[in-house]
């Protein structure tokens, strides 16, 4: 009967053991090896649930053969963007894409859709947008400030 007793108590300790373990995987908020995860809150809250993301957010990105790029992107509450950009210290013309945004499943970046060979993710805080490397990375070093946009 001890033994039993003893039995069911040790099964207790392991059962109360592998629920109390803090795993930090999220099915749901996809690939978590990339850095553009780490808002993610237990709560439910979010960028996209939680922000006021409308409106315009402009900057100077880095370039490698200009002197910048002047950014200029408008999300609106449909879900569409309107991005402007123009080469500084090339010709003053503006390049203008148009198109949709999709938010990815952890609901804190935004993918602007139809951007061919450029970056076109961006981490969503509040009021401005960092712009990520080709493979939804979050820019890092000296120049990572450079890549974020502002309302």
């Amino acid at each position: 009967m001890i033994n039993k007793l003893i039995n069911i108590g040790f099964a207790c300790i392991a059962l109360f053991l592998v629920s109390c373990n803090s795993s930090s995987t999220n099915p749901e908020a996809g690939d978590s090896s990339q850095d553009t995860n780490d808002s993610i809150v237990i709560d439910g809250h979010n960028s996209a649930n939680s922000l006021d993301v409308e409106g315009t957010y402009k900057g100077i990105l880095p370039c490698a053969n200009c002197e910048g790029i002047e950014t200029e992107i408008a999300l609106n509450k449909d879900l569409t963007f309107v991005k402007k950009s123009k080469y500084l210290g090339k010709d003053n013309k503006v390049f203008e894409e148009n198109g949709s945004f999709s938010w990815n499943p952890a609901g804190n970046t935004i993918t602007l859709s139809g951007i061919k060979n450029a970056p076109n993710q961006y981490f969503v805080g509040e009021n401005k947008l960092q712009q990520l490397d080709m493979e939804g990375r979050k820019i890092t070093g000296d120049l990572a400030e450079k890549y974020i946009l502002t309302k």
